[in-house]
């Protein structure tokens, strides 16, 4: 959900403030459609969709997707599967109550997609349409090439099981995630998990030793994707200090000024530690992430127009055209999926750009 943005619809619901208006779900829609265009030189290419939701964000994902007509992606295409929910507890590890009769419950975490994808016929689905590999994302990310061919075919080449686009960090302190190899197995620290020192070791050419930024950008075989839904239960369970609204010893509600309990979740990445081997691609942060986090300052709306309308600006620089550093600048997903499908240009654009059709391109 967008709370942290002031928005009480799903977070791929929110309009980010693009010329275009765009929400985060219609872009990526778009860029899906544009993909599925690319790749149907020889024949209509589809690119199924699963979108994971929580109990709290299925109706009314469901409802907006319908409403946009899926965004043209058609419907049998396009399929949506609630994750689980774990109980919430007390720092003496008491289950939290909602009501007299009712426990509070929250979504189980990003883990919760491999149990999830087994129960809701997922996995049967991918089966039958013959999926072998299998691109997985955050929703958040405005940036992200969804079923980007070069990632997945660089995954595929290696024979990799399962595979992750990293960043480099922008600092030591950096609040992501880093990919290495701990005790001999792959797996993603945390960065609540790493010491200062660890965090500030560097190579003899000063790059960070531990500097490769999780961005929860995957990849899976539909084989290894299946084994992981069959140890789903072997995940561990991670703790996150919250504010919960609970019931006082009279049941009446009680919505608390301090964290007051633990919230468990389940961690995407935490089945790479099952895997023989993984792939790991590092590219550049400018390119490929900017996420939706916060309603202001850092990772915030503001900062995803400024990534991906800058992206923007490099593309039609690089096909040839001549476009301002301080335009605002958007192109239609429908036009563009990563720069390289782009015309040679040799247009000088003046003011601000929205390219919505290719006949503003000439």
């Amino acid at each position: 959900q967008g709370t942290r943005l002031g928005s009480n619809n799903p977070k791929g619901m929110f309009d980010v403030g693009l010329p275009s208006h765009r929400s985060l779900f219609e872009t990526q829609a778009l860029r899906l459609r544009r993909l599925q265009h690319v790749a149907s030189s020889s024949g209509q290419a589809v690119i199924p969709w699963y979108i994971m939701t929580s109990d709290a964000t299925q109706a009314p994902t469901v409802e907006f997707f319908e409403s946009k007509d899926y965004f043209g992606l058609g419907k049998e295409n396009v399929k949506f599967f609630p994750q689980g929910c774990l109980p919430a507890l007390s720092f003496d590890g008491k289950m939290m109550m909602e009501s007299k009769g009712s426990l509070v419950m929250s979504p189980d975490g990003n883990g919760g997609l491999y149990a999830a994808l087994k129960k809701h016929g997922v996995l049967a689905d991918m089966s039958a349409r013959g999926i072998e590999h299998i691109h997985v994302y955050c929703v958040d990310n405005i940036l992200v090439r969804i079923a980007d061919p070069i990632f997945i075919g660089y995954c595929a080449s290696l024979a990799a099981p399962v595979g992750a686009v990293v960043v480099p960090k922008a600092a030591p302190t950096e609040k992501v995630g880093v990919v290495c190899v701990c005790k001999e197995q792959f797996k993603v620290v945390e960065y609540s998990e790493i010491t200062p020192d660890t965090a500030h070791r560097t190579h003899a050419d000063g790059t960070l030793l531990f500097g490769a930024g999780n961005i929860c950008n995957h990849y899976f075989t539909l084989d290894f994707l299946r084994s992981c839904c069959e140890r789903s239960n072997e995940l561990p369970p991670h703790v996150a200090r919250k504010k919960i609204a609970t019931i006082d010893s009279n049941g009446s509600p009680l919505k608390p000024a301090a964290e007051n309990g633990i919230k468990l979740e389940k961690f995407v990445f935490d089945v790479f530690g099952f895997a023989a081997s993984l792939a790991v691609l590092e590219m550049a942060r400018p390119e490929v992430f900017s996420p939706l986090k916060n309603a202001t300052d850092k990772d915030c709306p503001a900062t995803c127009c400024r990534d991906l309308m800058a992206l923007h600006r490099v593309f039609l620089r690089q096909a040839g055209a001549t476009v301002a550093e301080s335009s605002l600048c958007e192109l239609s997903p429908l036009l563009c999926y990563d720069g390289l499908d782009l015309p040679k240009l040799s247009k000088e654009f003046q003011g601000d750009v929205l390219v919505e059709s290719a006949e503003a391109l000439a």
